[in-house]
C-alpha cells in the first residue's frame, strides 16, 4: 500500500500497519507528539490499522482536531477520578469542546474544594499511566455491560444507536467508558490540565430531562500553554462586560423584567448619546442624509414589495384580512419606506 503523507511525499508499505507504527516509521519525534491520525480527512485513532492506500496526516497537540483527541481523553480520566472519588455518580457525556472539555455527571454539585480533589485524583491516575485500550461489543452485550454498573445514561445512549452500528469501549486499566472515540494510546498524555468550573445542565440539553452537574475542564500539550491560557482566562474576566458594565453604572438587570434586557442607567445613556452625537456628526461630513419612516405599515406596502407573500408568517400582523378593513404590520425592513422617500421627488 501507499500513504500520502501530508506534504506530498510518500510512504510504500508491503503489510498493513497502524498510524502509530507509520508514525514512528517517519519520527520518533513525531510519534511521541503524536495524538491521533486523520485518514482521508477523518480523524482516527493512532491505533487504527491502515491496509490500503490513502492520504495520512499525523495530528499533534498543535493541530486543532490533535488538541481535540488529548481533550476528549482528559474528559475520561476525569470521569474516573469522580467515579473514584464518588462511586455513586452515574456518567453521561463527555466531549471536548472549543476551549476545553466537559463531563456530566448524575451527582450534587462540586464545590472548588471537589474540583481541587478531582484534580488530585486526576494526576494520580495520569502517574499510573495506563494504556488506553479499544474494543467493541454487540449491542446486547453493551446494553447488558451498562446495566450491570447501573449506568442508565449509557443504556439509553446505546438504545438510541441506530441499528448495525459499531458500538465501541475504551478502558483505560479498570475504568471503562462507552466511547466513539478517537483518544490518546496513554493517559500519560495529558500532561497539562485545569478543572474551571462546575454548573447544572439537562441531560441532552431538554429542560423536560434530568438535571446533571457539568464539570468543565481545559488541556494543553505543555504547561507553559495551560498558564497563557488559565492567564488570558483572568485578563478577560477583569474586561468583562457583565461586570464592568454594573461596576461603572452604566445598565442593571432585574429578574421581574428579564436578564436580556437590561435598564440603561445615566451614565449608560450619556455614552450612548456621545456614540450617537459622534457618528451623526460623522456622516454629515461624509455627506450622508437621514430619513425617519415608520415603524409599521398597511399590508398593501408590503404586497407591493413581495414581503407579504415571503415573509408574512414570519411578520407581525396587527389585524385580519377577512374582517379588517386595514391590517397593519411591523416593518420587517426598511427599503420599501426608503423608496417612497425617494419617489416623493423627481431626481
Amino acid at each position: 500500500m501507499i500513504i500520502t503523507l501530508k506534504d506530498g511525499s510518500k510512504k510504500e508499505y508491503s503489510e498493513a500497519k497502524s498510524v502509530i507504527d507509520i508514525a514512528y516509521d517517519i519520527s520518533e519525534g513525531l510519534a511521541r507528539a503524536a495524538c491521533a491520525g486523520e485518514v482521508n480527512g477523518e480523524v482516527v485513532d493512532l491505533r487504527t490499522v491502515l491496509d490500503s492506500d490513502c492520504e495520512l496526516n499525523i495530528l499533534t497537540a498543535k493541530d486543532e482536531k490533535g488538541l481535540a483527541v488529548l481533550r476528549h481523553t482528559a474528559s475520561h480520566v476525569l470521569a474516573q477520578a469522580v467515579q473514584t472519588l464518588y462511586p455513586e455518580a452515574k456518567v453521561a457525556i463527555g466531549p471536548s469542546i472549543d476551549t476545553g472539555f466537559y463531563y456530566d455527571f448524575a451527582h450534587e454539585p462540586f464545590s472548588r474544594e471537589d474540583l481541587d480533589a478531582i484534580e488530585k485524583e486526576m494526576k494520580k491516575i495520569i502517574k499510573k499511566g495506563a494504556k488506553i485500550e479499544r474494543f467493541t461489543k454487540s449491542r446486547e452485550d453493551a446494553i447488558a455491560f451498562f446495566k450491570e454498573k447501573n449506568e442508565p445514561y449509557k443504556v439509553e445512549l446505546i438504545e438510541d444507536l441506530p441499528e448495525g452500528e459499531e458500538i465501541s469501549f475504551y478502558s483505560q486499566g479498570d475504568w471503562t467508558d462507552l466511547c466513539a472515540g478517537p483518544h490518546l494510546m496513554s493517559v500519560k498524555g495529558v500532561k497539562a490540565f485545569k478543572l474551571l468550573s462546575s454548573s447544572s445542565a439537562y441531560w441532552r440539553g431538554s429542560e423536560k430531562n434530568a438535571m446533571l452537574t457539568r464539570i468543565y475542564g481545559t488541556a494543553y500539550a505543555s504547561k507553559d500553554e495551560l498558564k497563557e491560557h488559565l492567564e488570558q482566562m483572568e485578563e478577560a474576566k477583569k474586561r468583562d462586560h457583565n461586570k464592568l458594565g454594573r461596576e461603572m453604572k452604566i445598565f442593571t438587570t432585574v429578574d421581574v423584567i428579564g436578564q436580556g434586557l437590561p435598564l440603561i442607567m445615566p451614565n449608560g445613556v450619556i455614552m450612548m448619546q456621545e456614540l450617537q452625537r459622534w457618528i451623526e456628526d460623522e456622516e454629515t461630513k461624509r455627506g450622508y442624509v437621514r430619513t425617519k419612516t415608520p415603524l409599521m405599515a398597511k399590508s398593501d406596502l408590503y404586497k407591493i414589495s413581495g414581503h407579504w407573500d415571503h415573509y408574512k408568517d414570519g411578520m407581525f400582523v396587527l389585524g385580519d384580512e377577512e374582517t379588517d378593513k386595514e391590517v397593519f404590520a411591523l416593518r420587517p425592513m426598511t427599503c420599501p419606506f426608503q423608496y417612497y422617500v425617494y419617489k416623493a421627488e423627481q431626481h
